[in-house]
């Protein structure tokens, strides 16, 4: 699989798949901490959700320009990974819920959030160059679109295990207190806290917190602050698998470091004349390049401000509209089942549908038929818009209540069939895969070479534009019947497919 690759690309992806299974492990649960940790609606952990999500991107870009100006870009990831753990660290540390002084620990939350996202700002773009700047040898350059489906299916392996690891820490906790998991009780216990719930939800309060405890429940405020109190704490301790995920990947990242380019020693043969340094361009040819690379950025926002949904109103979805009765895997020694499993799903089919797509590829490739990258991204468009209608649809026809009528009686009423997720994520993967690593390997060969670095910043910072308005999908979840926030996002995929195809000839003659 490896064989036609420069020697690099593994190790590169190892280093990425610790990083990413620390990086999921706390994107699984981090909506659902925020909300029983703070008793934060869907709209305010919505918003801090969105806004770390932007800064993580954006903040790539920060990383790329430091990158580039100093040429160390193996210094810059790993200055990213030690971030990353002290971030992690920040979160892992156990506070008492319900909070004493709310603002004071939201704020400390935030910041370790920030951490986080500025170590990831330094890592993940910079990471992208260095395998791209690997295929910028003739000798692999025709692997380009092939090497990026492979590191991002293997970092992805990583991602299919961190939802995992993070439920069941959090319901050992439980376990160990005589409680089991409920999605439905953290909300309810900040309800009755504050003295918010309707009768209709003290009724079903009462029911599932006597279910969740192995001893009876006599006092519902002494319960609802021991439940929230355990539950939150099995959060932290799973924010700390995340710091040994990221010990790892630092451990193989600077056991491999000579593997990987050096763009520093690389500039310095230019300046000197040697041969193989980079090709200089002239400026109406970068600008065209950068022209092409912006109008790429513009339009993948609209992709990634619905793809990313999975971790929010998906998972909202997966907590309150979905039957997860049968959610759950049971090891004896180990007992697994949450709305945060579904979370899984998308890497899980990452790396299974990676060789499939792949093979599409090759058997288009053999014939001359391949489509370029531009019309791969267009389609990988049209397919998500695909997996949204497949929620409108499924969302319809189970004539679900809207979100303010599941509120006011502590639960909804009708629940969809898990499936409904599971073949909306199968589909989501698929357009995913022919957009997120064909559109990195779109920058990495369009990018001019002294803007490597910046590129694959501006690539993720039109991603993180795309995360910020994932609240927007929040409101809209809050708001509105549920059939209607998945239309939505069809609609805006569609535009965007719509867009692509306009401008695929310009973008296919200045790939070339």
């Amino acid at each position: 699989m490896f064989n036609k690759h420069p020697k690099g690309l593994i190790a590169a992806s190892f280093a990425n798949l610790g990083e990413r299974f620390g990086f999921y492990t706390m994107m699984a649960i981090l909506v659902l901490f925020l909300q029983a940790k703070f008793g934060l609606d869907g709209k305010g952990a919505g918003l801090i959700y969105s806004t770390f999500y932007f800064s993580i991107y954006i903040l790539a870009l920060v990383g790329g320009i430091i990158a580039d100006r100093t040429r160390n870009y193996k210094g810059t990831i790993l200055i990213g990974i030690i971030l990353m753990a002290v971030g992690y660290l920040i979160l892992a540390i156990p506070t008492p819920t319900p909070v004493s002084n709310q603002v004071l620990f939201l704020t400390l939350t935030c910041f370790g959030l920030f951490v986080i996202a500025f170590g990831n700002g330094l890592f993940k773009g910079n990471l992208q160059a260095l395998v791209g700047q690997m295929y910028d040898n003739p000798q692999y350059s025709q692997m380009r679109d092939s090497g990026f489906s492979l590191f991002y299916m293997f970092i992805n392996i990583g991602a299919i295990f961190a939802p995992f690891a993070a439920v069941f820490v959090r319901n050992w906790w439980l376990s160990v207190f005589g409680y089991s998991y409920d999605p439905d009780l953290p909300t309810l216990c900040h309800g009755h806290l504050a003295g918010t719930l309707t009768p209709e939800a003290v009724t079903t309060f009462t029911d599932l917190a006597g279910k969740a405890s192995s001893a009876p429940v006599t006092d519902l405020t002494d319960f609802s602050n021991n439940y929230l109190n355990v539950f939150t704490t099995g959060f932290h301790y799973a924010f700390g698998v995340a710091i040994i995920a990221m010990l790892i990947s630092l451990v193989i990242f600077v056991l491999n470091k000579q593997k990987f380019p050096d763009p520093s020693s690389k500039s310095a043969s230019t300046s000197a004349g040697a041969a193989g340094g980079d090709v200089e361009m002239s400026v109406q040819e970068v600008k065209q390049r950068m022209y092409a690379l912006f109008a790429v950025f513009a339009v993948v926002i609209f992709f990634w401000f619905s793809f990313h949904q999975n971790g929010l109103t998906l998972t909202y979805f997966a907590k309150e509209y979905t039957d997860l009765s049968g959610v759950s895997l049971d090891l004896g020694f180990m007992k697994f089942k949450g709305a945060e499993l579904f979370q899984s799903l998308n890497p899980f089919f990452v790396v299974f549908l990676t060789p499939v797509i792949m093979g599409i590829f090759a058997w288009q490739r053999a014939r001359g038929k391949e489509p370029s990258t531009p019309k791969k991204i267009a389609i990988g468009m049209g397919i998500a818009a695909t997996a949204f209608l497949v929620m409108t649809i499924g969302s319809y026809v189970s004539h679900l209540p809207m979100h303010k009528d599941i509120i006011a009686i502590g639960s909804s009423p009708v629940k969809a069939t898990p499936i409904l997720l599971i073949v909306t994520y199968l589909i989501l993967t698929v357009a995913e895969l022919y957009i997120s690593p064909l559109g990195i390997s779109f920058v990495s060969k369009v990018a001019p070479p002294k803007y490597q670095g910046i590129m694959q910043g501006g690539w993720l910072g039109a991603t993180a534009v795309g995360n910020q308005l994932l609240v927007v999908g929040a409101i809209l979840y809050e708001s509105i019947p549920i059939w209607m926030t998945w239309a939505v996002f069809v609609t805006v995929c569609c535009f965007s497919m719509c867009t692509m195809f306009f401008m695929l000839k310009w973008l296919e003659r200045v790939a070339k």
